[in-house]
């Protein structure tokens, strides 16, 4: 039994996986003062809930973008579940070769999700677009990570504004049968506005990558707002909810996962 986390800077996402893959998933918030005995304690009744027992995990394997979160995981990890965990890719290395200027620059999060869009997609040209904090578009090609684009994310640019403006309403964020509407309230406004702004940017950055790249290209949508946005953005070929944990799974298989082909 494998535990894999996804330790981002907003939300902890752990998941479960036997030999045939992910089967469960759980979203924490990133605590940095949380404690080991908090911690592990939280996810020790993740994995209870799962119906499974805290010694049937043999392998811990963690994607992290906030360093002071990964002692306090370690030594969860060791206590709760008597595992030393692997940390991608210091412990576990990402089967990609990293074309940014500077390598060490590019968060965990974004190989392992490239990485695993590499492996799902069809063609050897591969956008992913990580709905997260920040709205990111990686860009593989081959066995190459080329690099790619980060922008707002969208719930992080409505907490901003949310900041500096007064009476704010609470607003669903549905696209419901995806047609644009002329909002008639602050609330509807905000909510088409945000739908459909984010959709164009997505729509619009995609396609200047597949140009930029120059030949066809399979565009994946992962993070938690894929599924809500995807009525709006035709170029999606599939969204993929769990990606990551996905990816961390292909690489604790063996301590590493095949290079996909092309």
């Amino acid at each position: 039994m494998s535990l894999l986390v996804d330790a981002g800077n907003t939300n902890l996402k752990i998941g479960l996986a036997d030999a045939d893959g992910l089967f469960a998933s759980y979203v924490l918030p990133t605590d940095k003062t949380a404690t080991p005995d908090s911690l592990g304690l939280s996810l020790s009744s993740l994995v209870n809930h799962a119906g499974i027992a805290p010694t049937a995990v043999a392998s811990v394997t963690i994607s992290s973008v906030v360093p002071p979160v990964d002692p306090i995981l370690a030594r969860a990890c060791q206590r709760y579940f008597n595992a030393s965990p692997r940390f991608v890719p210091r412990d576990v290395p990402v089967p990609l070769e990293n074309r940014y200027a500077r390598p060490h620059e590019v968060g965990a999060d974004r190989l392992v999700t490239a990485f695993a869009g590499r492996v799902a997609a069809e063609t050897p040209v591969v956008i992913v677009v990580d709905f997260g904090t920040a709205t990111t578009f990686d860009c593989v090609k081959g066995n190459a990570f080329l690099g790619g684009l980060i922008c707002p994310g969208l719930f992080s640019s409505l907490r901003a504004l949310s900041l500096d403006t007064a009476k704010l309403p609470h607003i669903a964020l549905d696209a419901g049968h995806g047609g644009l509407s002329i909002g008639q309230s602050t609330a509807e406004c905000l909510s088409q506005g945000f739908l459909h702004g984010f959709s164009a940017m997505v729509e619009g950055v995609g396609a200047l990558l597949v140009k930029h790249l120059g030949e066809p290209a399979t565009i994946l949508a992962t993070g938690g707002f894929a599924a809500n946005l995807a009525p709006l953005c035709p170029s999606f070929a599939k969204v993929c909810p769990d990606l990551l944990l996905d990816g961390l799974f292909l690489l604790s298989r063996h301590g590493s996962a095949p290079a996909a082909d092309g």
